[in-house]
């Protein structure tokens, strides 16, 4: 379960948040989590949300494509906020996170097509992870699904995977967020090589695997 959720100190600047957004967008790029204009993040701040501009590039973030948006989703949001808003406003209706993170770790998201659930093997995943749900919609970007069954899980979880499409973390701040989609993809790549050299993934040791 999430915790340590502390209230931000200090006076939170816009020129401060942007500075937040445009380290954890060249990070999430230079890791290759990301294609070219895919991914958003956010944080919440004194009830309102800091969200890039739909269609942003996260590695070349500047003042623009970060606004502002209310906190409560019956208000009117910022025209140009990202199209993921509604699943960022779930998650902190949901739960007390600070910012949230949405990649697209591939090898995450191909492990989604064969897992109901992906259970780390190694010793960090398994120890900051434990288990990380997948979860499955009809529509998987910019759906209301999504949002609630996003949400759900990650009061319980760090971070979820929407199959066939990428990651949802939860933190106490955007590079926390990052850590937890790091140690998702890592995870998730030791799974693959495992299974390359003909070992088996821990979920299916457990009998948890979707398909045989």
């Amino acid at each position: 379960m999430l915790s340590g959720f502390d209230g931000m100190p200090g006076r939170v600047t816009k020129p401060s948040i942007v500075k937040e957004f445009q380290a954890v967008g060249r990070d999430l790029m230079a890791m290759g989590l990301l294609t070219l204009h895919a991914g958003n993040l956010s944080v919440r701040r004194n009830g309102r949300v800091f969200i890039t501009r739909t269609g942003s590039r996260l590695d070349r973030l500047t003042a623009s494509d970060v606004v502002e948006t209310p906190l409560d989703p019956r208000k009117p949001r910022h025209p140009r906020a990202s199209m993921e808003l509604p699943t960022h406003l779930a998650i902190y209706e949901a739960t007390p996170a600070k910012a949230v993170v949405h990649a697209h770790p591939a090898s995450a998201v191909a492990l989604s097509f064969v897992e109901d659930r992906i259970v780390p093997m190694d010793s960090e995943g398994a120890i900051v992870l434990s288990v990380v749900p997948v979860i499955r919609a009809k529509r998987v970007v910019a759906s209301r699904e999504v949002a609630r069954k996003a949400s759900a899980a990650l009061r319980e979880h760090r971070i979820v995977v929407v199959a066939g499409h990428g990651s949802f973390a939860a933190g106490r701040s955007l590079e926390d967020a990052l850590s937890v989609t790091t140690t998702l993809e890592m995870s998730a790549k030791i799974a693959l090589m495992v299974a390359a050299v003909g070992g088996r993934s821990a979920s299916a040791r457990r009998g948890r695997s979707r398909r045989p």
